[in-house]
């Protein structure tokens, strides 16, 4: 049986083709390539080569009315993910924040419902929290037709739980949270301890896909995905102004991790960027057949990945 923490390192693989590199396509030092005539173009209002990813669902003009069908369109190691799929809409129309006693309409309430839920929001809007945002399973952020930045505080944690899905949503300048009572679900409320400061922190939790965020500046990581989290895919985010994107960490003295292979397939690192490869043999990604999807060149990273981060969807429209 495949180690489930090597598995997280390979799914770490598909961020680096759809999340990492965005930084490259968007700098302004870089010049994408001329694309290969042969490269297919996805029908979409703009006739614009798509990712696999985007091209299940962007062309849709009625996204709006089936926004659960977005549930179907994970690829890699999180292609099971299905989030709120099965749950009803529930509608974020207040963006305050009550770590203890969230009120409806909160963003909070939604998130610690033991049903499944497909949370959207009703308008723009910037949540600041009050302490870290407990997500519970089975639940999806769709920030779709709407700007929703989470900011200025503790951000999201995944602990412990399954299928959820975050897309479209802008999680910046997040900060340690202070211990303190937190709810993280109708039946319980909590101490906790001080959370690092991540954007996203993934903590022994799998089936996650975080998809179409724009992520920066935070105290600690960007995505911070640890403890045997396993079943990720982090695609098409746009991740920035923070000084590290993915690193390798061992326990001081021990062996652990020393048989780890560590790879990089069809990237293109350009403005210093670099990657190490460590360990004796070759290594490919154990996908299931359902997992498994057509890699690019990574020469093509900078057209797959030209709409990374929030999109401006509009319902009734192609987004």
């Amino acid at each position: 049986m495949a180690n489930p923490t090597s598995l997280l390192f390979l799914s770490w693989l598909l961020a680096l083709a759809y999340c990492i590199l965005t930084l490259q396509a968007h700098s302004s030092d870089y010049t994408p390539k001329t694309l290969p005539a042969h490269i297919p173009k996805y029908p979409s209002p703009q006739n614009q080569i798509m990712n696999v990813v985007d091209s299940c669902w962007r062309s849709n003009p009625k996204w709006s009315s089936n926004r659960q069908a977005l549930a179907d369109c994970a690829i890699g190691f999180g292609s099971s993910t299905i989030g709120g799929k099965y749950g009803a809409i529930y509608v974020v129309t207040d963006p305050s924040d009550d770590p203890v006693n969230p009120t409806p309409g909160t963003l909070r309430y939604g998130a610690i419902q033991t049903k499944p839920l497909w949370i959207i929001f009703d308008r723009d809007m910037v949540i600041k929290l009050k302490n870290e945002l407990l997500v519970t399973s089975y639940k999806t952020l769709d920030g779709r037709g709407a700007k929703v930045e989470i900011t200025d505080g503790p951000c999201i944690t995944l602990e412990g739980v399954s299928h959820v899905i975050i897309h479209g949503l802008s999680i910046h300048d997040c900060t340690p949270g202070k211990p303190g009572m937190v709810r993280s679900s109708l039946e319980h409320v909590g101490h906790r301890l001080r959370s690092d400061g991540d954007a996203i922190s993934v903590f022994a939790a799998s089936n996650i896909w975080i998809d179409h965020c724009y992520l920066a500046r935070c105290t600690d990581g960007l995505v911070d995905i640890i403890h045997a989290s396993t079943g990720i895919t982090v695609s098409n985010n746009y991740l920035t102004q923070h000084d590290k994107v993915t690193k390798r960490e061992t326990e001081e003295g021990s062996g652990f991790w020393k048989n780890w292979k560590w790879r990089s397939s069809k990237d293109v690192f350009v403005n210093g960027a670099y990657f190490v490869p460590s360990g004796m043999g070759s290594c490919a990604p154990l996908y299931l057949r359902s997992q498994i999807f057509s890699v690019a060149q990574g020469s093509l990273v900078p057209a797959l990945t030209s709409d990374a981060g929030p999109l401006q969807c509009v319902a009734g429209k192609a987004c």
